[in-house]
């Protein structure tokens, strides 16, 4: 039986024996005893506990990002034997896959480490490997779809991904090919809402020379370029009758007709389909055909929306400060607690898709340092202030509290003096002075004043 490789980084020796006393010959404890990068069995580790015996939680904090960099990319545990509400924000922002408060108990540790092995990411079989993009969240049911896609990739059978708008169905696809035998083959995706039957046959099976007006030269369909690979049917929901009975054809004859042409070419293809839409209520109501959607779900992946797993959100909001710094030559270095807490707070109806836009639209006039709240609200992406503040009361609010000192109102803010000289025309706010005193007397008491 392969052991599953542990990588123990804790300044207390009398851990790494009281670990293997509890987890058994199924696990090898290595203990670090020098910097992590001088130690080479480190490399097959595939689960880090991190101890923290600091008030301070930046070091173990820079050391779990490290080993967030490793590929492939390794279960991080902390155990915090000193515990803060600051130590415990820390780990949460930092995406670590659990952490461990004061007083920590390692029977704790070692079920957990166990769990995640039983999960099947850790079984001693392939690990899941990322499609172009990488699967963010370690929360228990992003661990559960992560073992299943990985039991599916590794079967050449149709698969069905369904989930909300915005979960990330793309991506699931992407990582089931990429974790296949097909993965070095064509992966082709299809946008079903997108062809019309007018262009469908042409679309997805070809045409030959002449075989219509304007098809000057043949042309391969989307089947015969996955031939040999896999090919993604999104929105398969939107699907129509006639394009059904056409993949329907496909699926059971194997092979394809290219529009004008005559010899019937065969092809191997994986399906994997993907909806936002109850398939079994439009079964019902004859919009889908009930043998076509056999012939799909026969691995079924259903992904949680965003509110359901709160834990990444966090892990999530970080990633796309990163992209989007690369992106742009920002130096955003993340959020403030209050902000953290408000977007974690938020049910995120449009999922990871509304995430990356809030962030994204953040990063169209980023801050210097942190994003706040009044980044949130100023964004115009939809995640305000719990009492509805708008991005005008904040101005005013804080021009108020610095008795109009723009230069310090913009401190307040996290903006440039410039930005709030914009704001204030946009706003139509003229300077206090300007200002009738009804209009003075309009605006909102700061918060924490009377």
């Amino acid at each position: 039986m392969t052991q599953i490789v542990i990588g123990l980084i804790d300044t207390q020796p009398w851990v790494k024996s009281a670990l293997e006393g509890l987890l058994g010959p199924e696990f090898e404890v290595l203990a670090a005893r020098g910097a992590i990068g001088s130690e080479p069995a480190f490399s097959k580790a595939d689960i880090f506990l991190v101890g923290n015996t600091s008030d301070d939680p930046r070091p173990a904090m820079e050391l779990v990002g490290r080993l967030s960099e490793m590929r492939p990319r390794p279960s991080v545990f902390l155990l915090a034997w000193t515990s803060s509400e600051r130590i415990a924000i820390a780990a949460l922002k930092s995406g670590v896959a659990d952490y461990f408060p004061a007083p920590v108990e390692l029977r704790e540790v070692a079920a957990a480490v166990q769990h995640r092995a039983a999960a099947g990411r850790l079984s001693g079989a392939a690990k899941l490997q990322p499609g172009g993009r990488p699967i963010i969240g370690g929360s228990p049911a992003m661990e559960s779809v992560r073992g299943y896609l990985l039991r599916v990739a590794q079967r050449d059978c149709n698969a069905l991904v369904l989930g909300e708008t915005g979960t990330g169905k793309d991506l699931i696809a992407e990582a089931i090919h990429a974790n296949s035998r097909r993965r070095h083959k064509p992966f082709v995706s299809i946008n079903c809402a997108a062809i019309p039957d007018t262009l469908l046959e042409s679309e997805l099976f070809g045409h030959e020379r002449g075989a219509f007006t304007g098809a000057h030269a043949a042309a391969e369909g989307k089947i015969w370029q996955a031939h040999n690979g896999t090919i993604f049917f999104d929105e398969i929901g939107e699907m129509t009758p006639y394009a059904q009975a056409k993949m329907l054809t496909v699926i059971e004859g194997k092979q394809i007709q290219r529009l004008g042409g005559k010899a019937n070419l065969p092809v191997d293809i994986r399906i994997i389909a993907a909806t936002n839409q109850d398939l079994p209520k439009l079964v019902a109501e004859q919009r889908f055909r009930r043998d076509l959607y056999f012939r799909l779900n026969v691995a079924q992946i259903k992904l949680p929306a965003l509110r359901d797993r709160r834990d990444d959100i966090a892990p999530l909001l970080e990633y796309y400060v990163k992209v989007f710094n690369d992106q742009t030559g920002a130096r955003v270095e993340g959020f403030t607690g209050e902000a953290l807490e408000r977007l974690t707070q938020y049910e995120w109806p449009g999922n990871v898709r509304e995430l990356k836009n809030v962030v994204e639209s953040i990063f169209v006039d980023p801050p210097r340092a942190r994003i706040d709240v009044c980044h949130l609200v100023c964004s115009g992406a939809g995640v305000t202030n719990s009492d509805g503040t708008s991005e005008r009361e904040l101005l005013l609010e804080a021009l108020q509290a610095t008795q109009w000192n723009k230069s310090r109102a913009a401190g307040k803010l996290h903006w440039s003096r410039m930005k709030v000289y914009r704001k204030m025309a946009k706003y139509e706010i003229a300077d206090r002075e300007e200002m009738e005193p009804a209009v003075l007397c309009d605006v909102p008491p700061v918060h924490g004043q009377a």
